[in-house]
């Protein structure tokens, strides 16, 4: 990690076309300013973070395919009973 001290006003450059501003110094918070192309995306880590949670639990399944084949099997079987 690159740490560097910076003063309100003044600026560090990321890639070359990623601006971050220091606009503002309080007690407990730094206000910062952002400025970059439009196809960079720019996000809070914590929503960041959230985003990647909310996918990766998106992509798991509900249950393996071999508890699903199980399940279906015991449905298979109910349905042979009732005729």
């Amino acid at each position: 990690m690159l740490v560097l001290s910076r003063k309100r006003g003044e600026s560090i450059m990321i890639g070359g076309d990623v601006e971050v501003t220091i606009l503002d110094v309080g007690a407990d918070h730094v206000k910062v300013g952002v400025s970059a192309p439009k196809r960079v995306e720019i996000l809070r880590k914590e929503l960041y973070t959230a985003i990647i949670e909310s996918n990766l639990q998106s992509a798991e399944p509900v249950m393996l395919p071999e508890e699903a084949a199980r399940e279906l099997k015991k449905i298979a079987e109910k349905n042979i009973e009732k005729k």
